[in-house]
């Protein structure tokens, strides 16, 4: 055992249990500093479950449970992680932990069934989990919420089984089951009446393909049939990249402010945007050049780091939270410093990656496997190569066609929709700019924007000299295709055409089927 990566074989650490049989070994220093964070994250917890309403929660709940995994997900996401590496994921990861936290929370605290604060509830505009909240960016005084994201989204993260349940549910109430596990698990959770029922209004968007529509359906008229909570529906134009819909998606925008302050008695507030999109631009700035780095030989925030972070805040924070305005300083000074004392992840880059796709690390701990296990490092991911725009900082009109901007550019929709140039031609585009020789397609089996491309991916990737390495999942359903059956993919590709063996041999089979 020692402080340098390698020193010791990551796959041991692995049972046929739920949990790994001991905390990783980094040296002194960086094993003292994940301790500290470890007990960090169950102070996190600790302070939150001794509120007697969110107890009462965690019964009446039944994806409350997934949340006892908390540290263990943040510990397969930073594993084989040494000094700058192992700080920018803890800042990342804590900060969203804290969050997804503050909001259980006040979803419990307003929640009919457990806390009945009806002032707070007055107060609170349920987001769909699909969509930019950049809508609630004007509006200080009230709460945008997401009930979606902390019993779906994020309960995957923490334990892989978590939306199996659900979507059993919605397929024995008839919904089809070849279509994305996603919305049919929000749509489970909802015909299971297990979602809290608080707000005084809801906003839903045409994101991201017909299964969100279908599930969007299913959950809004649970909402204002028979919990009294009016629905908006944002319908963003598909063709996001022509300027003839731009004044249609602004509209829209306009409706859902009006709407919104029909509905809560609330005034959009002009001030409050602008300060929100002053930082959404300076994490645009952060996130750019992190990027900058990763086209360098010397990359510092890639991966997990990355991804799981960028969809937390570009999403779901949207400048509404300064906490995340100083992480991003606090990481950009991490990378900046790491940077120019040309600090490496692994003692050996073999490849450079680009991974495209809807991609299942909502399960899996997959783009740190890849460059623990193969050298592979995931320079960047389609759901992150969204935050470009720079908003205006004091034109009303115009902020008005920002805000639209975003909404059509959400994270998975912006390269799902708009046309086969952002979702086919930028993809090799990056690839020279990243300077990457390899590209991990993410094979959604049930999204049929991508799979329908199957054909022009490879033909390009041919023409470029580019690896092409498919990777077909499932997403939230792990019991279609594993997480070992997805390793399986890169491991024979890396054996078959790269003809390598992989750095850490103990992680290329690992038994953690029935881990959290």
């Amino acid at each position: 055992m020692g402080k340098e990566w390698g020193s010791e074989p990551l796959g041991s650490f692995y049972t046929t249990g739920k949990v790994r049989n001991r905390r990783e070994w980094r040296g002194f220093k960086d094993t003292f500093y994940d301790y500290t964070r470890w007990l960090h994250i169950m102070g996190i917890l600790s302070k939150f479950i001794v509120k007697p309403r969110n107890i009462k929660a965690f019964f009446r709940y039944r994806w409350m449970a997934n949340y006892l995994a908390a540290p263990m997900m943040v510990d397969r996401h930073t594993q084989g992680l040494r000094g700058p590496q192992l700080r920018i994921a803890h800042t990342e990861f804590d900060l969203v932990m804290a969050d997804v936290a503050k909001l259980l929370d006040n979803l419990f605290k307003a929640d009919r069934r457990i806390g009945n604060d009806k002032k707070l509830s007055d107060k609170v505009v349920l987001m769909d989990e699909n969509e930019m909240t950049a809508v609630m960016m004007g509006f200080p005084t009230l709460k945008g919420l997401s009930r979606e994201t902390p019993a779906v989204y994020v309960s995957v993260l923490l334990n892989q089984y978590a939306a199996c349940h659900y979507i059993d549910v919605a397929q024995e109430y008839g919904l089809p089951g070849d279509v994305c596990p996603m919305p049919e698990a929000e749509a489970g959770v909802s015909i299971d009446d297990d979602f809290p029922i608080l707000g005084a209004c809801a906003v839903q968007c045409n994101t991201t393909c017909d299964g969100s529509l279908m599930g969007n359906s299913v959950i809004s008229k649970r909402l204002e049939l028979e919990d009294g909570v009016p629905c908006f529906q944002l319908a963003a134009p598909l063709r996001h990249q022509e300027e003839d819909v731009q004044e249609y998606a602004a509209q829209e925008i306009r409706n859902c402010i009006k709407f919104i302050e029909e509905q809560t008695g609330e005034k959009w507030d002009w001030d409050a945007y602008f300060t929100c999109a002053g930082r959404v631009n300076e994490s645009t700035r952060h996130r750019l050049e992190w990027l900058e780095m990763n086209k360098t030989d010397y990359p510092q925030v890639f991966g997990s780091n990355l991804a799981l972070y960028t969809e937390t805040n570009y999403m779901a924070i949207c400048g509404k939270d300064p906490d995340f305005l100083a992480a991003d300083r606090k990481i950009t000074a991490l990378a900046e410093k790491a940077y120019k004392e040309k600090h490496k992840v692994l003692p050996e880059y073999r490849h450079r990656a680009i991974i495209w796709g809807v991609q299942s690390h909502f399960y899996f701990d997959f783009l740190i496997w890849l460059q623990n296990c193969w050298g592979i490092l995931p320079l960047t991911d389609m759901l992150s190569m969204v935050s470009t725009k720079v908003l205006s900082e004091d034109d009303k009109e115009q902020a008005i066609y920002d805000m639209a901007w975003l909404t059509e550019n959400m994270i998975m929709r912006n390269r799902t929709h708009g046309g086969y140039r952002v979702l086919l031609d930028e993809l090799w585009e990056f690839c020279e700019e990243f300077r990457a020789d390899t590209v991990i397609l993410w094979e959604h089996m049930s999204c049929k924007a991508l799979t329908g491309m199957h054909g022009q991916f490879e033909e390009k990737a041919r023409e470029k000299g580019i690896h092409l390495i498919w990777v077909t999942h499932d997403l939230f359903d792990p019991r279609v295709i594993s997480r070992q059956a997805i390793r399986d993919q890169v491991n024979r590709y890396m054996r078959t055409v790269f003809r390598e063996e992989p750095l850490d041999p103990s992680l290329e089979i690992l038994t953690d089927e029935q881990s959290w």
